[in-house]
């Protein structure tokens, strides 16, 4: 056996509901804030319906503005992950790093909401996406830091549901109360400023000392050494091929509905937080129900395996009738896939983390792989469309790829 597998998570004690709640808290924000701009306000602001190149350009510039900002997303969550690892003396491992990532992320918000063109708004949203990179790596890490193995599928739970339940209050605000565009990045703003810094400050942290932490720091290909065990490995390429998946089959809904079925934009506008809304009870439902079942039963590759078939099924619903009614079907079939995958995956690769003191780093990589298959998707869908004109080799690609993924994840050994 690889002897960095050995090196075992400590057993912690079982956390209460205090804990639960103010960690579910961070993560809706956190969501609300990534997703919200993602799936309706980045569209709205890229999009040239009356471009010499007319409404492909717009699918083109947002694709690549959410791509470029997930390879920043890439590098900043593991190394945020892995300094805070190395935390030592009396200073606290995750929550610098949380209160800093919040507070990144709520300024570049707000220059997201003051900027016009592609090239401003995509210099802005990287910004977002470092910050939310960071703190989503101090929060992620703290679920193996504070939590036994029986409650961390619960909190994976609290992640994949606040997910859903961030984009679908995010898109609902924006869209009833009919705010503008720099009104709702300030509100976004405002949230997580007061969300992050709130939760960041109330949940536990334990000093580098108490905690056991080297000071040594590592290099930058150290931040990867994860990638030597097999298993994790696996998790994560599954996790990358799966989300990618997702993000085809949702992050180009709004361009979906107005120019795939042909409506208006106040419609589209309408309809999506109508999907959004479908999604999320569906999301919710399976996060919960499969994390429960996951923590009971002890075994995780099997739900997530399944989930990841489910949520292929939603692309080839949309690719045989592309119709709205159709697509609030694949939206509920992609809500129970997506949510019971994001829930069990992430309960499964804190299962695998390979060595105890790397926790942060290591569970910093998971987290922005997530996020990189959800930012990557845009990308690999705005050139499709750009290069049928049409979008049913999106979702036919948002299929296969779930298959994919389901077959990667299919070869994990569990830990004994």
């Amino acid at each position: 056996m690889n002897a960095a597998r050995t090196q075992r998570t400590r057993p912690a004690g079982h956390v209460g509901g205090k804990w639960f709640t103010l960690f579910t808290i961070a993560w809706l924000v956190i969501w609300m804030v990534q997703l919200t701009p993602l799936q309706l306000l980045l569209p709205l602001q890229l999009d040239t319906p009356d471009s010499a190149d007319g409404w492909i350009s717009g699918v083109v510039s947002s694709g690549l503005v959410l791509g470029i900002g997930g390879l920043a997303g890439v590098i900043a969550g593991p190394l945020a992950g892995s300094l805070s690892d190395r935390s030592s003396g009396v200073r606290r491992r995750r929550r610098p790093w949380a209160l800093t990532g919040t507070w990144v992320t709520a300024v570049c918000l707000v220059l997201t909401g003051l900027s016009e063109g592609a090239l401003q708004v995509g210099a802005a949203w990287v910004g977002v996406c470092v910050g939310i990179a960071i703190v989503s790596a101090a929060f992620t890490a703290m679920i193996a830091d504070q939590l036994p193995m029986a409650q961390r599928g619960a909190a994976s739970s609290a992640v994949g549901s606040a997910q859903a339940l961030g984009i679908v209050l995010g898109v609902g605000v924006v869209v009833l109360f009919e705010l503008a565009s720099f009104d709702s990045y300030l509100l976004l703003a405002g949230l997580m400023a007061i969300g992050g810094t709130a939760t960041a400050l109330l949940l536990p942290d334990p000093k580098g000392a108490e905690a056991g932490a080297p000071a040594a720091p590592t290099s930058f290909l150290e931040q990867f050494a994860a990638l030597r065990d097999r298993e994790f490995r696996l998790v994560l390429l599954g996790r990358l091929v799966v989300n990618i998946g997702n993000a085809l089959g949702t992050a180009l809904l709004l361009f979906f509905l107005m120019y795939g079925i042909g409506q208006d934009s106040a419609s589209a506008e309408d309809n999506l937080l109508l999907l959004v809304v479908v999604y999320t009870v569906f999301v919710v439902g399976a996060s919960v129900l499969t994390g429960i079942v996951s923590d009971r039963i002890g075994k995780r590759r099997g739900l997530t395996v399944a989930a990841a078939l489910v949520q292929a099924v939603s692309g080839i619903v949309v690719v045989i009738s592309p119709t709205f009614g159709m697509t609030m079907v694949a939206a509920a079939l992609m809500g129970v896939g997506y949510g019971a995958f994001s829930t069990v995956g992430l309960a499964l690769a804190t299962d695998l983390l390979p060595t105890e003191k790397d926790h942060g780093r290591d569970l910093g990589v998971v987290n922005t792989v997530a996020q990189l298959g959800q930012l990557l998707g845009p990308v690999i869908g705005a050139g499709l469309v750009a290069l049928t004109g049409d979008f049913r080799m999106v979702f036919a690609c948002a299929t296969l790829l779930s298959i994919i993924g389901a077959g990667i994840t299919a070869f994990v050994r569990e830990k004994a």
